[in-house]
C-alpha cells in the first residue's frame, strides 16, 4: 500500500490526504509481513506516546518491539529536531507498506520446487503535539489521579497506624491474661502442694494409729500368755501332789 494513508487524512492535524504535520521515523524492510504490522499499529493509533509504548511493552507480538523502537525514533526526532515536549506528543498516524518479498525456493518430490516467499515491510509512525483541550484533559486527569493516589495512600496509612494501635492494645491484653493465667496457675500448683501435704499427714497418722493397736496387742497376747504359764504352773504342782495321793493311797490298800 503506497500514497496518501487514510489515517493521516482523517486527522485533524493534516491539511490534504499526505500531507502531514508531525514528525515521523521510518524503519524499512523489516522482516515481518506488512499484515502482522498492522495489526499492532492498530492498537497504538491515537494514544499519547507513554500510554503507547505501554501497550507496545506488554504487546505479545514480536513485530511490537520494532514498533516501539519507531515510536522512539519518531519522538526523538520530534524532541531534538523540532523542540517539541515528549509528554505533550500522541500518535498522530502510523502505519505500514509492503516490502520487498525475498523469494526462496524449498526442493520438494519429483524434481518439484515450492516457492517460498520472505514477507518484508516499510513501518512509519508519526507524532504530533496534541490540542490544548487534550492536554487539558490529560492534565486533569493526571492530577486527579494524583489526588486520588494521595488520598488512597493517606487511607493506606491511617489503616495502619489504626491496626498498630489495635495489636498494641491486644498485646497490653494478652499481656495482662498472660500473667492472670500464670498466677492461676501457681494457686492451682499451691492447692496441689497442700492437699498432698495434708493426704500425707493423713497417710502418717493412720499409720501411726495402726502401730499403736498393733503394739496394745502384742502386750494384751504377751499379758495372756503370762497368765497361762501362771496358771499352768499352779495346776501343775496340785496335779501332781494328786496323783501322789492317788498312788500311795492304791499302795495302802495293796498292802492291807
Amino acid at each position: 500500500m503506497t500514497g496518501p494513508k487514510l489515517n493521516e487524512a482523517q486527522s485533524p492535524a493534516m491539511a490534504r490526504a499526505g500531507e502531514s504535520s508531525g514528525t515521523r521515523a521510518v524503519a524499512k524492510h523489516v522482516r515481518s509481513s506488512a499484515y502482522k504490522a498492522r495489526v499492532v499499529l492498530d492498537l497504538i493509533r491515537g494514544l499519547d506516546v507513554r500510554r503507547a509504548d505501554e501497550v507496545l511493552a506488554l504487546t505479545q507480538r514480536d513485530i511490537a518491539r520494532d514498533i516501539r523502537k519507531v515510536l522512539r525514533s519518531a519522538v526523538a526526532n520530534a524532541v531534538n529536531n523540532d523542540g517539541q515536549d515528549a509528554e505533550e506528543l500522541f500518535v498522530v498516524a502510523c502505519f505500514a507498506d509492503e516490502g520487498t518479498t525475498l523469494k526462496r525456493f524449498r526442493p520438494r518430490a519429483r524434481g518439484r520446487a515450492t516457492r517460498i516467499r520472505k514477507r518484508t515491510c516499510h513501518i512509519t509512525v508519526i507524532v504530533a503535539r496534541m490540542s490544548d483541550d487534550r492536554l487539558e484533559i490529560l492534565r486533569a486527569k493526571a492530577e486527579g489521579a494524583s489526588a486520588s493516589a494521595a488520598a488512597a495512600r493517606r487511607a493506606r496509612v491511617d489503616a495502619s497506624r489504626r491496626r498498630a494501635e489495635a495489636a498494641q492494645s491486644d498485646g497490653v491484653d494478652d499481656v495482662a491474661d498472660e500473667v492472670t493465667d500464670e498466677v492461676a496457675e501457681e494457686q492451682e500448683a499451691e492447692a496441689v502442694e497442700t492437699e498432698a501435704v495434708e493426704a500425707d499427714a493423713d497417710a502418717a497418722d493412720e499409720d501411726a494409729v495402726a502401730e499403736t493397736d498393733a503394739d496394745e496387742a502384742d502386750v494384751d497376747e504377751a499379758d495372756a500368755a503370762d497368765d497361762a504359764d501362771e496358771v499352768s504352773d499352779v495346776e501343775e504342782p496340785a496335779e501332781a501332789e494328786a496323783e501322789a495321793e492317788s498312788e500311795a493311797d492304791a499302795a495302802d490298800e495293796e498292802k492291807n
